[in-house]
């Protein structure tokens, strides 16, 4: 399979799969939550507080291992495995971009001053496919 395909059908992925797991490092142990994605091209945002464990986490170690995709369905479920470096991006117009009324259990509005948003740059995407095929991986070293 191309990259080019490979990454058409992460993307896919993305676009229709929005919760996920993401994997931090606490106290020396990795830590999983689920968490709402969001994505242009492969780089993945999620909403957060400044004032949460993953926030202390991620200024510890910036790496992080996301699953998105798993339909539930059973064995054989398409999703990806994404490795990436997470930063805080505080930028207005992301937030205002991003920013839906679900939010509003956590934030007061895209103006709320606990609201950042994390950003994903890939390291590395499997694409672990259907019916046993072999992964794809994309590289982004």
């Amino acid at each position: 399979m191309s990259q080019e395909n490979v990454k058409h059908q992460i993307e896919q992925i993305l676009e229709n799969n929005f919760v996920g797991t993401m994997a931090t490092v606490k106290k020396q142990m990795p830590h999983s939550r689920y968490m709402t994605f969001f994505h242009e091209n492969v780089t993945l945002y999620t909403p957060t507080n400044k004032e949460t464990d993953k926030a202390e986490d991620i200024e510890a170690n910036p790496y992080t291992h996301i699953i998105l995709g798993y339909d539930g369905e059973g064995f054989g479920d398409k999703y990806v495995e994404y490795e990436g470096k997470v930063s805080f991006n505080d930028s207005q117009e992301l937030k205002n971009k991003l920013w839906n009324d679900r939010m509003k259990l956590y934030f007061d509005g895209p103006n709320d001053p606990n609201l950042t948003i994390l950003e994903i740059k890939p390291l590395h995407i499997r694409l672990m496919n259907k019916n046993g095929e072999s992964p794809q991986e994309l590289n982004f070293n």
